[in-house]
């Protein structure tokens, strides 16, 4: 594990896929050349269209905030139960559980709009903010709760695994502290964790679906790939075909590469201004083409990589 200040060394061109949306995040490619973002603000799935035109696949309802297909085409949603909203500076900020708050769930969501929750509760413990979530080739799933903030108390997250047919559900690390961004290494055989404040990256080997290896060294089992400085928050991730750690950062408004063996290997820096760089995602045939939410200024960006990222397990 390294830490220190990045060095911005971004040569990307960047180009405005469509604007005007309601603090978008976990934008899936799809395979007709749409993007599919989840509006968290806006609570609802949008589909982006290459030419920039939005149609609403769903109203979810509460604060959708990621999203994937899963084996059977659907559209599985991590779902926040909703927040506060306040502007600063003429951008959207989430605040705290709002009075409107629903609790969390993994919402199922048909291509024609029918939202069903496959998932609210896991132990006996409801869901308090599901944020992230990634598919494996085995049709199951890894999600992160990253809990929700109140005035004067404070959620801890986790990491969880479940199936896609509402069959199962487990807690695979407990606690966190605002457990956020998921992905899969190349092989299947680490999931990669952001903590947004702590500004953390952990590495969490597997011994099969839903099963973590622990680290007895560590009080969650997982390896610190990488500790970032300052005010580095970190949201959600992709990983790409090298297995390099792709992970939007808060505050700085970057998305950060870490290699699997804990070294920053490059800085990216949307234009805009945008300090909510919240997340990313790789599509197009040669999976080059990648797309960042910029959520405070609503912003879809487009921009071709220098690697392809990682095809995900399941496409639609």
């Amino acid at each position: 594990m390294r830490s220190g200040a990045p060095e911005v060394d971004d040569d990307l061109t960047y180009e405005v896929a469509t604007d005007g949306l309601e603090f978008p995040e976990g934008p899936i490619a799809m395979d007709d050349g749409s993007v599919v973002v989840v509006e968290i603000k806006g609570g609802r799935l949008t589909r982006v269209a290459p030419d920039g035109t939005r149609t609403t696949v769903a109203e979810c309802g509460g604060g959708p905030n990621g999203a994937a297909v899963g084996p059977d085409g659907a559209f599985y949603v991590c779902n926040n139960g909703g927040s506060t909203w306040t502007t600063r500076n003429g951008r959207a900020v989430p605040g705290v559980q709002g009075e409107d708050y629903v609790g969390g769930s993994i919402q199922r969501v048909t291509a024609d709009g029918e939202v069903t929750d496959l998932y609210t509760h896991v132990d006996g413990h409801r869901l308090r903010g599901p944020n992230d979530i990634v598919f494996d080739d085995q049709g199951g799933f890894w999600f992160t709760d990253m809990g929700k903030i109140r005035p004067r108390e404070l959620d801890h997250g986790g990491l969880y695994y479940a199936t896609a047919d509402g069959s199962s559900i487990v807690e695979a690390v407990y606690p966190m502290m605002q457990a956020n961004g998921v992905g899969l290494a190349p092989d299947g055989r680490t999931v990669y964790v952001a903590e947004t404040t702590p500004g953390r990256l952990w590495a969490f080997d597997l011994d099969g679906p839903g099963r973590i290896r622990r680290d007895p060294a560590t009080r969650n089992g997982g390896r610190l790939l990488y500790g970032f400085p300052g005010m580095r928050w970190l949201d959600s991730l992709a990983v790409d075909a090298d297995g390099n750690v792709c992970v939007a950062t808060l505050q700085a408004g970057e998305i950060n590469v870490v290699s699997p063996g804990g070294e920053l290997l490059a800085t990216r820096v949307p234009p805009g201004g945008d300090t909510a760089i919240t997340n990313i995602c790789f599509g197009g045939p040669d999976l080059r083409t990648a797309w960042i939410t910029a959520s405070g200024t609503g912003v879809l960006w487009r921009t071709t990589w220098d690697r392809p990222g990682l095809r995900p397990a399941y496409s639609a």
